[in-house]
């Protein structure tokens, strides 16, 4: 007897911060939350630049055009930090 599994839909549909978290609302329903210090770029960045994103990659990416920043959803979902800010 198999188990039948619905399709992830892992596209990026919001992005949220609070002082030191940032967290992606994912359309399959979770949300990934992380420490901004995984990402100086974004830790050190104002409000206003944080909350300029974009997805891009097909759903799959977001990028921070005035701090040269992306991200993707799977590096989130691994837990991964930035290689360096």
């Amino acid at each position: 007897m198999g188990i039948l599994a619905t399709q992830a839909d892992e596209r990026i549909k919001d992005v949220i911060f609070t002082k030191d978290r940032m967290s992606v609302d994912i359309y399959d329903g979770r949300t990934i939350t992380v420490p901004l210090v995984w990402y100086p770029r974004l830790l050190n960045a104002t409000d206003a630049q944080r909350n300029n994103w974009q997805v891009c990659g097909a759903g799959y990416g977001i990028h921070w055009d005035d701090i040269d920043e992306d991200l993707s959803i799977e590096g989130l979902l691994r837990g991964t930090p930035a290689v360096n800010g």
